[in-house]
């Protein structure tokens, strides 16, 4: 079970909240399955983030919930050693933005698990595997196929969360947790089955790309993709790590 200083570092940081505390801009996880609502959710985030078509209201739904849901199951895993095993049977899925910004939370009924001692390993496997092939699989698979959207666009916009995560907001741990953090990160880039993750190959090695420098000489591992953000702002915004940086000057 989490502590209550552990649950509310995962409101306050990850908005993990339980189902009773579900915006009304909500659908159940679940339901994003079946094509049709897929598509009336996709249609009512396109004019609140100016998303032009329904690719990218999908691309930047999915970038929204992948930190949502990477940042509370991975930052439990890794930083509180407690396991949340997230499905779409048991949260609701917001799409709230307000201001420019998105509010979006996380409602979901989870129960934190534990591990037996040495089989932590064994345990590491379940956690990833319900979040990236239970949760975020069969979801990536519906937004692709009701928005037209490559679903590789959506497993890099997850990479590019799980590497933030692991490399920006794990910070202020403890000797055990900095050392726990850093065993899961090299593990969930070079030895994670592919089978964890519902797919033929890891996509978290897939789209780690070397440091390259961008146009003001800065060092950036630069996305195989890109997430189509720039189209929804005015004046135009590019992410840090946009593959259109390489070669534009701004």
């Amino acid at each position: 079970m989490l502590t209550s200083e552990e649950h509310t570092y995962l409101q306050t940081v990850f908005r993990l909240r339980s189902l009773a505390q579900a915006d009304w801009r909500s659908v159940p996880g679940e339901a994003l399955r079946d094509a049709q609502t897929c598509r009336e959710v996709l249609a009512r985030v396109m004019p609140l983030i100016g998303a032009p078509d329904l690719a990218i209201a999908a691309s930047l739904f999915a970038k929204r919930v992948a930190f949502l849901a990477s940042g509370s199951v991975l930052y439990a895993m890794s930083v509180f050693d407690k396991g949340l095993p997230l499905s779409l049977t048991a949260c609701r899925l917001e799409y709230a933005h307000d201001n420019g910004l998105w509010t979006s939370s996380l409602p979901a009924d989870i129960t934190a698990t534990g591990y037996a001692p040495g089989a932590r390993d064994a345990w590491r496997e379940t956690i990833v595997s319900t979040l990236f092939r239970t949760f975020f699989a069969p979801l990536w698979q519906s937004l692709s196929q009701v928005s037209g959207l490559p679903e590789h666009i959506l497993w890099e916009n997850t990479a590019v969360r799980v590497y933030s995560l692991y490399q920006g907001r794990m910070e202020g741990l403890s000797a055990d947790q900095e050392k726990r953090q850093q065993a899961d990160f090299a593990w969930l880039l070079e030895e994670a089955d592919p089978s964890l993750f519902g797919l033929p190959w890891n996509p978290l090695r897939r789209f780690r790309r070397p440091l390259q420098k961008d146009v003001a000489g800065n060092r950036v591992r630069f996305r195989r993709t890109c997430c189509f953000y720039y189209k929804t702002v005015q004046p135009v915004e590019y992410c840090h790590n946009c593959p259109l940086c390489k070669a534009t000057s701004f």
